[in-house]
């Protein structure tokens, strides 16, 4: 068996079965309903199942779902020790799912396919928060990347997970390890970083694209955050 990546889709029908090897299912699109010795229910896109070696398991989906399937004689010291069989994966690896998906369904081109299978490892070395998150703060994770410029207040991020607003930063709490101002703030210093270095645009600009319409206080936050200015990670 070598170390490969699929496109998979599946029925309704229960199907059990175990390989000798890893297995990784990732879904693009539909939900996966899936059995194992320590876990039992669905699997969403945004989210991995891990099926490890010699591990009996049965599933059952919709037969438009489409799955991204990753067969690993080994897997990341990070992903074998986790105790969590599901976990969300983070937007630049699911992102990174669409891309696997166009190529293997229009090309044959075993060399780019070790390449893809070299990047998608890399990605999921990165993954580090290994947890189901509720599927409603899952999707103020994903309003905050979408909207990382906006305003993203307390009361808005509230409605987007379709809680109060007290039980809103309870249970984000609980689910991530930050507070809400934290992860927005993790999350908009992260993003000024690669975009300070991995792009020519002004400081200016890149402030405004993390959602700071102030240039001061943004260059304040940011070299609090890193300990070195913004202008130190600029090309």
């Amino acid at each position: 068996m070598q170390n490969q990546l699929y496109i998979r889709s599946y029925n309704r029908q229960r199907k059990g079965h175990f390989h000798n090897y890893h297995q990784l299912v990732l879904p693009l699109r539909g939900v996966i309903n899936i059995e194992l010795e320590t876990y039992a229910g669905k699997v969403a896109p945004g989210e991995c199942v891990v099926i490890k070696q010699g591990q009996m398991h049965h599933f059952t989906a919709n037969q438009e779902a489409k799955f991204v399937v990753a067969d690993m004689q080994d897997l990341p010291e990070n992903v074998l020790n986790t105790k969590n069989l599901v976990f969300t994966i983070t937007p630049p690896l699911m992102s990174y799912l669409t891309f696997i998906e166009k190529q293997l369904e229009n090309q044959v081109n075993h060399q780019l396919e070790q390449s893809m299978f070299k990047t998608f490892v890399l990605l999921l070395e990165q993954q580090d928060h290994f947890r189901q998150l509720d599927h409603r703060i899952r999707l103020v994770v994903e309003y905050v990347l979408e909207n990382i410029a906006e305003n993203l207040t307390i009361e808005t991020l509230a409605k987007v997970a379709c809680l109060s607003q007290t039980q809103f930063k309870k249970v984000f709490s609980q689910q991530l390890g930050l507070s809400v101002s934290k992860h927005v703030t993790k999350e908009r210093m992260e993003k000024a970083k690669a975009l300070l270095m991995h792009t020519d645009y002004p400081i200016q600009i890149i402030a405004e694209q993390v959602g700071y319409a102030d240039l001061s206080a943004f260059s304040r936050r940011f070299s609090q955050y890193y300990g070195l200015s913004p202008s130190s990670f600029s090309q």
